[in-house]
Order: structure tokens, then sequence, then C-alpha cells
């Protein structure tokens, strides 16, 4: 029921999603306008404007940052989420952790500071 719901929502808005697969090795700055699934490895920059989900297999060594994330794999850099940030059982992050929303499961790991002011930005640093 919660799935079809988010799939109507996404296909009415033409979202486009890019998945970084297990086995796939991504290193340098990685920026997207829309959803992003990481399986694989990435190392360097993660930014995205929309969803972005990190899966169980996931190796992330870069900041990341999305408006919101659900993450299940393994996350080392800074994670900036400007609305609703999921932690499952299995994810394991080290760095600091800013965003307006947080939920974490029971066995979820994280190593580093955790700030909520209800008001964070995904915006570039330039600006």
């Amino acid at each position: 029921m919660f799935k079809a719901k988010n799939h109507t929502v996404m296909s009415s808005q033409n979202s486009q999603e890019t998945i970084i697969a297990q086995g796939v090795k991504v290193e340098g700055d990685f920026r997207s306008d829309g959803d992003v699934v990481i399986d694989g490895e990435v190392s360097g920059t993660v930014a995205t404007e929309k969803f972005l989900r990190v899966g169980e297999t996931a190796r992330i060594k870069a900041d990341v940052k999305a408006h919101s994330a659900v993450i299940a794999g393994e996350v080392q850099g800074n994670v900036t989420v400007g609305e609703m940030l999921e932690l499952l059982a299995t994810s394991k992050v080290k760095g600091d952790v800013t965003t307006a929303r947080i939920s974490v499961a029971a066995g979820a790991q994280v190593n580093g500071r955790l700030s909520m002011d209800g008001s964070s930005q995904i915006k570039d640093d330039e600006e």
C-alpha cells in the first residue's frame, strides 16, 4: 500500500532515478537533480536535491547531502539532510549528521555529532 502511493507520486512528477549498483565504484563528485539509489561504492561527495537511498551493500566514503534519505549501509563522512533522515538497523555512519528530523532503528550505529535545527539546508556552500 505504501509503495504504491509513493510510486504514483513519483510518476506524476516525472522523477528520474540514478542507480549505482552493487559492484560499481564511483570516485569524485557525484551530483543529481533526481532520486539516487546507491548499492555500490562511492568516494568523494554525493549530493542530490531529492531522495537518497543507501542500500545495505553500499560503502560510501564521502560527504553526503540530500533532501531526504534512508541509510542501510556504511557512510564515512558528514551527512546533511534537509528534511527526514532514516537510519535503518544495518546502517553505520561515521561523521557528523545534520537534519531536520531523524528516525534511528535499534542497531543503527552513529559515531559523530547530531545537529537538528529544523531548517537544514542542502544548498551549495557557494551561495
